[in-house]
């Protein structure tokens, strides 16, 4: 199984990108605490990143996790960025604070993509790692450079990730982005085992739902998703006192995002149902997706979303929801019957 669940069946696993101190600071002592409690509460899907606070979130997972079974959890981590150490580097990069004195360099060829998994080994402690993706191969980040970066990842990067497969040294293969395009423009040309896709199936944002989830269905990729509160929007709602800045997709979101935010939560107000408890359990009814990631930045957090993900909903919700036109008509829900 590529993404196992808690071992209480809750589909869930740690996202690693607040232990890199993305946004801010977390101690190291709350961070061996938050990932062991994650782990004593039965948590065994666990996702980090050399861009994540400059390899400080893979030292952190690393640490906690290699005196562990190891066929007892799956951990991934991405390739696509290089750290070259630089003394010089400024200590707040890329929207993460106090990292590790390196610079990064994106490098998606297959040199790059062998060094990058050398290099997480090292930084985890351990021989191996379970899942390898991509990491933000996209046109969102690459603009012009995108067609070279596409078949860099096509040439290169997926071959030498097979070569490194069949080696031992990663067991599946997969993307890492916040894009849909990227993957179909992937999923057209080779075969990959899965995907980590931020933010594009959400209660609110159902950009994957036409054309990747129905072909990863097809084809057999197994998804996990990540960012399913849209950058906390889906976390915190949009009603009552407002919270600043709310954002969407890591940017101010905009107000027709907040007014689609609204009227789900209004609904979700009529039903008694508790937003981030909708938001969690939405995507998850789709045949495709295997297991959320949870960014958790403290134990309560984490506890927070496992009772979320255990909340009973009313299938009348789901049905309203779908009546009203917040989530289209093809898009499974929790309601479904059977």
């Amino acid at each position: 199984m590529i993404f196992p669940p808690c071992t209480d069946g809750l589909r869930l696993g740690l996202g690693g990108a607040p232990l890199g101190n993305l946004f801010t600071v977390i101690d190291d002592a709350v961070a061996q605490n938050l990932l062991q409690s994650a782990w004593d509460s039965g948590c065994r899907s666990f996702d980090t990143a050399p861009h994540y606070g400059n390899g400080l979130s893979e030292h952190r997972m690393g640490r906690a996790l290699r005196n562990k079974p190891c066929s007892a959890f799956v951990l991934s981590t991405k390739v696509g960025r290089l750290l070259i150490a630089d003394a010089t580097a400024p200590r707040n990069q890329n929207s993460y604070v106090d990292v590790l004195p390196y610079r990064q360099v994106w490098d998606y060829s297959a040199a790059g993509v062998r060094r990058s998994i050398e290099d997480s080994l090292q930084r985890l402690g351990l021989a191996s790692i379970d899942v390898a993706y991509i990491h933000d191969c996209d046109a969102t980040v690459h603009g012009a450079d995108y067609p070279q970066v596409l078949r860099q990842v096509v040439d290169e990067a997926l071959p030498e990730l097979r070569r490194l497969q069949q080696q031992g040294l990663i067991r599946h293969i997969g993307l890492g982005v916040n894009d849909v395009q990227v993957c179909l423009d992937v999923l057209a040309q080779a075969d990959l085992d899965c995907l980590m896709l931020a933010g594009r199936y959400t209660l609110i944002d159902h950009s994957a739902l036409a054309q990747l989830l129905p072909l990863c269905e097809q084809r057999g990729v197994r998804v996990a998703l990540g960012g399913v509160f849209n950058s906390g929007i889906l976390a915190t709602g949009v009603r009552g006192a407002m919270h600043a800045p709310l954002r969407f997709n890591y940017a101010n979101a905009s107000q027709a995002w907040i007014d689609r935010v609204g009227a789900v939560e209004d609904l979700c107000g009529q039903h008694s149902v508790p937003l981030r408890a909708a938001a969690l359990q939405f995507p998850l009814a789709h045949p495709a997706v295997k297991i959320v990631m949870i960014g958790a930045q403290e134990i309560g957090h984490w506890n927070d979303a496992r009772s979320m993900a255990g909340q009973s909903i009313p299938a009348g919700f789901w049905a309203t929801l779908r009546t009203q036109q917040l989530v289209p008509a093809a898009a499974p829900t929790p309601g479904d019957k059977p």
